[in-house]
């Protein structure tokens, strides 16, 4: 399972957390593998399960 790294952008910003969305968007892969990166998710207080991209058919 991957996450688009938009959907964590999207995320941080409709929380209103410009500094960090920015961050991501520098720092993080278009594709985001929660396992890897399962401590930052956490920090921003984030379910990846909320963010997965949906399976396709």
């Amino acid at each position: 399972m991957r996450i688009a790294r938009y959907r964590i952008v999207a995320a941080l910003r409709g929380r209103d957390q410009q500094l960090r969305a920015d961050w991501v968007e520098r720092e993080l892969p278009e594709r985001v593998d929660p396992a890897k990166h399962a401590g930052l998710l956490a920090t921003l207080r984030l379910d990846p399960a909320d963010l997965a991209d949906a399976p396709s058919p």
